[in-house]
């Protein structure tokens, strides 16, 4: 399997490709409007056709390129079938696993920081990897105060489905904003300050008292990507340009 973690500065945004070397066919998981450029000639650098993309949920901080990548690849659009957006191309469930060559993405529901998010779940080989979106983050997680999320479902979603996974599964997460790379289960069991060792009282508390600010992008974002990346028209100019028309499908 080829296998990239690319990252966009403004949302820091982890994108992660995966390609089959035997079909040269391959995956983006959540890709970001601004970065489209740059995957293409990664892709084109390895040798691969994009098939899919995937997303983990929908989301507020950047403006998904799932649309754009489908007009000008030919790949089709996956994202949790729960979603029931009527873009999506290949719904993924818990018992419907995203296949392309010899990479398959097992899903896990991961509810909480949204109502619908997923995990991805990746074997190969001895190597178990884990693609967290927002639920499980390096020493921290996704937020719970929009998007019908819940602090209580998440504790659950994480303490249920990631940390019951084996100690040595490596965790990619969908951001970090210390340019931290890759944790494991062992490690966040071990040492996250909001879920290593925490009750669901303490938990709750911890979430309830983040005051994070509000996201300068959820207005446009969220309804741009429950339409896979189909941008409204009240937009910044800059995020307008990229919104072109043509290739939007």
């Amino acid at each position: 399997m080829l296998f990239r973690q690319l990252f966009d500065e403004e949302s820091s945004t982890y994108t992660y490709l995966f390609g089959c070397a035997e079909t040269g066919r391959a995956v983006l998981l959540d890709p970001v409007l601004e970065t489209m450029d740059r995957d293409l000639r990664v892709l084109q650098a390895l040798n691969l056709r994009l098939a899919y993309t995937l997303e983990t949920h929908i989301h507020a901080d950047h403006v998904t390129s799932a649309r754009k990548l489908k007009a000008q690849t030919g790949s089709r659009i996956a994202g949790p079938a729960m979603d029931a957006l009527p873009c999506i191309d290949f719904g993924v469930a818990e018992d419907r696993p995203l296949t392309v060559g010899t990479i398959t993405l097992r899903p896990l529901f991961t509810p909480g920081h949204t109502d619908t998010h997923h995990s991805y779940l990746l074997t190969e080989g001895d190597t178990q990897r884990v693609f967290t979106g927002d639920a499980l983050l390096i020493d921290g997680c996704g937020r719970t105060d929009f998007q019908n999320g819940d602090s209580v479902t998440l504790y659950q979603s994480v303490h249920e489905k990631l940390f019951a996974l084996p100690n040595e599964t490596l965790i990619y997460p969908a951001h970090d904003y210390q340019h931290r790379h890759v944790s494991s289960i062992a490690q966040e069991k071990a040492r996250n300050p909001r879920l290593g060792g925490k009750s669901i009282g303490e938990f709750q508390e911890i979430m309830a008292n983040l005051r994070l600010p509000y996201p300068k992008k959820m207005d446009y974002a969220v309804p741009a990507n429950q339409h896979c990346g189909k941008c409204p028209a009240d937009l910044p100019e800059t995020i307008r340009r990229l919104c072109d028309p043509s290739l939007q499908g």
